[in-house]
């Protein structure tokens, strides 16, 4: 892979097969696959770097039917996965693409695995997350990337987007769901205590010559594993701080492109076609407030590039949004707080608290208005249709310990500086509580009263939580209770964060056909024009179903769209 600090070095006649307008997951996807393809490709991103949100993610994709899935769970079928996603999806979205991924995801993993350094693993146990659908599995769809050693990269780790610091320990030390366990046991376990040790050992030698660690894991592993099986092609081109300004269609269709670089422009010609994979409208503020209205923008915690800049350009050579969707984007329950450098940290609730026994989710009424365990984004649409903004996530003493709450770490020590700051709200009553949050007391003691009782008995008939599989897998299965999602709050002092809806990802982007093509106003291909990953409108309608489902499609939409540009492309391999 070449590296291309400035435009200016480009000849004046400047031609690639494909233009890729986006280097995060789908984007470095579909110019590695164009690549392996003997397709050149010009891969250009608007930011210093390289991984957009997948970057931050926990990197897995959904994706049934692989050797992988089959190896923890055999019995699973593309029926009943084709199955699970009509229950879920209904009419948000036409069967078309999701056929595609279902057809194609395979090949999609096997490819990867075979031609590159990617690496997938399905977790023993990772349930669809409406897993009282018919068709839903608890295991074999979602699959992970394997840890990757940064240090494989060269020059090319500081290109790399880090992980949000809050996700990381100990000064940049990443840690997925087997370290977290690990790590938490290692006084109880001598497994988990070597575990930790080879963990902490490497971390301290990495700190000797790098900002952070250089064990990757979840999505910095998998943009990682990306990136470096591209900068082993000479087939690609990878130009940073780049933005795509014009589109130009000719009679085949899309056929050059106009880029900035540092106030530099450029025209080069595509042959083949151009792939947008820029990560969605988030951070564009007029798409923004028409798709999105009342939603801050401080709430969003993904990457910086999201911007839109792209989706003016496709839609002046007739490139039109797709329609439909459940929401037009994916939601998760965020906290904030302002970092000692001043930049804001946006924190999501996935999956380490709300759902453990000794926390309940409440509205500023004081009254419950969600089921805690359900699914981030539909957490996250709950409380924009109670007017649950900010909603607060509240435990008790005994529960901050052993869980953690938001950015505040299990162990219930080093509280002093998130209570300064006001990020947590303590109380050594609820009644307290309740008027540090301006809440009335009297309602959040006949809340928490009535959860309690609930909780004894291991049944929420209120919102029902922890009666399904994903539910209880999200609680602690060493509750000693009837219920591993629910649990009393009993012990004080009483804590509480407040939580924001955040839009996590585009689920509204441009209609495309199963070859991930652009349509136009009449539903037809716009020849040479592509969409991928957020760009792309969503194949599963906006309905969060899964883990994985914007990554899994990302993945296996790239390809479509790299296999059809390059056979496009004259001088390009096979198709």
């Amino acid at each position: 892979m070449k590296r291309l600090d400035t435009l200016q070095a480009l000849p004046g006649d400047a031609a690639f097969d494909l233009l890729v307008v986006g280097a995060g997951g789908a984007g470095l996807a579909a110019a590695l696959f164009a690549a392996l393809r003997g397709a050149s490709v010009l891969l250009v991103e608007a930011t210093g770097h390289v991984g957009g949100t997948t970057a931050l993610s926990a990197g897995t994709s959904w994706i049934p039917g692989t050797r992988q899935g089959a190896q923890v769970n055999p019995d699973d079928t593309p029926a009943e996965a084709a199955r699970y996603l009509d229950n879920a999806i209904g009419e948000h979205a036409g069967r078309a693409l999701r056929e595609v991924l279902l057809a194609q995801g395979p090949a999609t993993v096997d490819e990867l695995e075979a031609k590159t350094e990617m690496r997938f693993r399905a977790y023993p146990r990772h349930p669809d997350y409406i897993s009282d659908l018919g068709g839903s599995t608890l295991a074999g769809r979602a699959l992970e990337p394997l840890p990757f050693d940064g240090r494989r990269l060269g020059e090319l780790f500081a290109l790399l987007r880090p992980p949000i610091p809050e996700f990381t320990v100990l000064g940049g030390m990443m840690v997925d769901r087997t370290d977290i366990n690990h790590l938490l046991g290692m006084t109880t376990s001598w497994a988990s205590l070597r575990h930790a040790a080879r963990l902490l050992a490497r971390h301290a030698r990495d700190r000797l010559g790098h900002p952070r660690g250089t064990r990757l894991v979840m999505g910095n592993a998998h943009v990682a594993r990306l990136l470096y099986s591209l900068a082993q092609r000479a087939e690609a081109t990878l130009a940073l701080d780049t933005r795509l300004v014009e589109l130009e269609r000719g009679a085949a269709g899309v056929d050059a492109a106009v880029l900035e670089q540092r106030g530099e422009r450029r025209r080069v010609r595509v042959r083949g076609g151009v792939v947008l994979a820029s990560g969605g409208f988030n951070r564009h503020p007029e798409r923004r407030r028409a798709l999105l209205p009342g939603i801050d923008i401080g709430w969003c915690p993904g990457a910086p590039g999201h911007t839109g800049e792209a989706h003016a350009p496709a839609e002046a050579v007739g490139a039109r949004y797709g329609e439909g969707a459940m929401s037009p984007a994916f939601w998760a329950p965020v906290s904030r707080r302002t970092r000692p450098d001043g930049s804001a940290a946006v924190f999501p609730h996935f999956v380490m608290d709300r759902a453990k026994p000794g926390v309940l989710a409440v509205d500023p009424a004081g009254e419950r208005f969600v089921n805690e365990s359900t699914s981030y984004h539909l957490f996250g649409l709950a409380m924009q249709r109670a007017g649950a903004v900010p909603a607060y996530l509240v435990c008790d003493a005994a529960a901050l310990r052993k869980y953690g709450l938001g950015m505040v770490r299990p162990g219930g020590r080093g509280l002093a500086p998130f209570l300064a700051d006001g990020y947590l709200v303590r109380g050594e009553t609820l009644a307290d509580l309740a008027r540090a949050l301006a809440i009335d007391p009297a309602r959040l003691a006949a809340t928490v009263e009535r959860f309690n009782a609930h909780a004894e008995a291991g049944h929420d008939p209120d919102f029902h939580r922890g009666e399904t599989a994903y539910q209880r897998n999200l609680g602690d299965p060493a509750w000693p209770g009837p219920n591993p999602s629910l649990g009393p709050l009993t012990q004080g002092p009483f804590y509480a964060v407040r939580l924001y809806p955040g839009d996590i990802g585009a689920a509204q982007g441009f209609a495309t056909d199963t070859e991930a093509r652009v349509l136009d106003a009449s539903g037809t291909p716009i020849p040479g024009l592509y969409a991928a990953g957020n760009d792309m409108h969503s194949a599963m309608g906006g309905v969060y179903m899964a883990p994985g489902i914007t990554i899994g499609p990302g993945l296996v939409f790239a390809r479509q769209a790299a296999r059809h540009a390059a056979a496009r492309a004259p001088a390009s391999g096979k198709p």
